[in-house]
């Protein structure tokens, strides 16, 4: 008899992330062959042959786990296959330092994640801002230690819990915001430096993950921040996408994250089709031509527009899109405005028929 159905979903979407891994550290090995290191390339042909290891170092995954129902599932799906597979598993957990006794329960979770034989597993202590409100800073601290961590460890990748839950309460809070598409298609599946950042959950709801918990009897622990209507997720996940189940009936989470996948495909396709445009749009110069800007359609216009005060040192997270749209007046209605000043002293003009974006 196999396992639990819920116990073979996760196991079965860990898998499939791991053979991802698998195949991009054997890439990423065979590269290195063909391009030696340097003082490798002076010590002649034959000494290279002889420096080389005959196969690739088992890569490390990292699962980041806070002890909750989907983190928990994660680690045991990953301690579970990665006995299987050439690949070693470890786990670290985040202690936020937000409320009374989160030490205790960080080492809760190391004992925990020790017992399922991960190694190497660790707390990583952190100290939360204020910039962006209590959940953006959080991630930001977190996200920070995670990358930390991975570097410290030589991880190939570290494994995240976000589950199609999660993914619909993205794809909402995007809506929201009046965010663009790429807002609107929420997480991806590999994100981070070199697709670090792997999430095998997507496409599985969180009461799998809970279920799979249950019936291996690992204990979890349920973060009342979760719960706290302070929290504008907390009031999404138990209020507003209940409300609209309730209105529109059930699949609207399975709904919200096929909308996050095809709206990730489109804006990967403008994406490229912008940096296309980014080139051709530039004289001898390197400068960006009004009237090549002009004849773009709207949504790859902006996106080149974007990219270009990015480029010239405009903070990607503090620039908006009033900003965009404001900029975008000096292409599409000139009426011969001052320069517009953009985040992180970046000014935006037209001269002579050109649009220069640079630090003020």
């Amino acid at each position: 008899m196999g396992p639990h159905p819920a116990v073979a979903a996760i196991r079965l979407a860990v898998r499939r992330v791991l053979h991802d891994v698998l195949t991009d550290h054997i890439r990423s090995a065979d590269l290195n062959r063909r391009t030696p290191h340097p003082e490798l390339a002076e010590a002649g042909a034959g000494r290279q042959r002889a420096a080389l290891p005959e196969r690739p170092d088992t890569p490390l995954v990292l699962v980041a786990c806070s002890g909750g129902a989907d983190s928990m599932a994660l680690a045991s799906a990953l301690a579970f296959e990665a006995r299987k597979l050439a690949v070693r598993a470890g786990g670290i957990t985040v202690d936020h330092g937000l409320q009374d006794g989160s030490d205790e329960r960080a080492a809760e979770v190391v004992d925990r994640l020790t017992d399922l034989r991960l190694d190497p597993v660790e707390s990583v202590a952190v100290r939360v801002g204020h910039e962006g409100g209590p959940e953006a800073a959080a991630r930001d601290a977190r996200y920070a230690a995670l990358d930390a961590a991975a570097e410290r460890h030589g991880a190939a990748a570290v494994l995240l819990g976000h589950t199609r839950d999660d993914q619909a309460e993205t794809v909402l809070l995007g809506l929201a915001r009046g965010s663009g598409i790429r807002s609107l298609s929420g997480m991806a599946a590999a994100s981070g430096p070199a697709g670090r950042y792997r999430r095998p959950f997507l496409q599985l709801d969180r009461q799998t993950a809970r279920k799979a918990c249950l019936v291996q009897s690992l204990p979890v622990w349920d973060d009342p921040h979760n719960i706290d209507p302070a929290y504008t997720r907390s009031r999404l996940r138990h209020e507003g996408l209940p409300a609209l189940e309730k209105a529109l009936g059930k699949g609207v989470v399975e709904a919200l994250a096929r909308t996050a996948q095809l709206s990730r495909d489109d804006a990967d396709a403008l994406d490229t089709w912008a940096a296309e445009a980014d080139r051709a749009a530039r004289d001898d110069a390197g400068r960006l031509e009004c009237a090549k800007l002009f004849a773009l359609p709207p949504a790859v216009r902006r996106r080149v527009l974007r990219r270009a005060a990015v480029e010239a040192g405009s903070p990607a997270g503090s620039l908006f899109a009033r900003h965009i749209e404001e900029v975008d007046r000096l292409i599409t209605g000139w009426r011969g405005q001052r320069a517009i000043n953009l985040p992180g002293r970046v000014e935006a003009m037209r001269q002579g028929g050109r649009l220069v974006i640079r630090q003020s």
